[in-house]
């Protein structure tokens, strides 16, 4: 069975702080084997490179950040907040489309929520 990250507090970021208190209550999906927290480099969802040699650049000039936490497919979250907020799901295509491309994921920091196999 899938593993699903349970969001219970808002999580920091970038977006509007109305946008990011949509995910609270949401179930997202784990895109990771282990169901613990793991570490990333992570940039800003607007800051950040948007595309990837940007992201190399990034990487090798040390603007990216060491983050704790889970990672979930940007496009399966996106879906499942539109599901709660299309206001909060619109945000997203018109301010961050690019973190929205397939295989772009984004990482939850430990401590906004708990991981488990059910998505109640």
């Amino acid at each position: 069975m899938a593993m699903h990250l349970h969001v219970t507090s808002v999580p920091p970021g970038e977006a509007p702080l109305w946008v990011r208190e949509q995910w609270v209550g949401l179930a997202l999906p784990l895109a990771q084997k282990r169901t613990g927290p793991l570490t990333f480099l992570t940039s800003g969802v607007l800051s950040g490179p948007k595309g990837y040699l940007p992201f190399l650049l990034a990487l090798f000039t040390g603007k990216l950040k060491r983050q704790v936490g889970f990672r979930v497919e940007a496009q399966a979250a996106i879906r499942i907040l539109a599901t709660r907020s299309s206001e909060a799901a619109a945000w997203w295509q018109e301010n961050a489309p690019h973190q929205l491309r397939p295989k772009r994921y984004f990482v939850f920091q430990q401590g906004v929520g708990h991981v488990s196999e059910s998505i109640d």
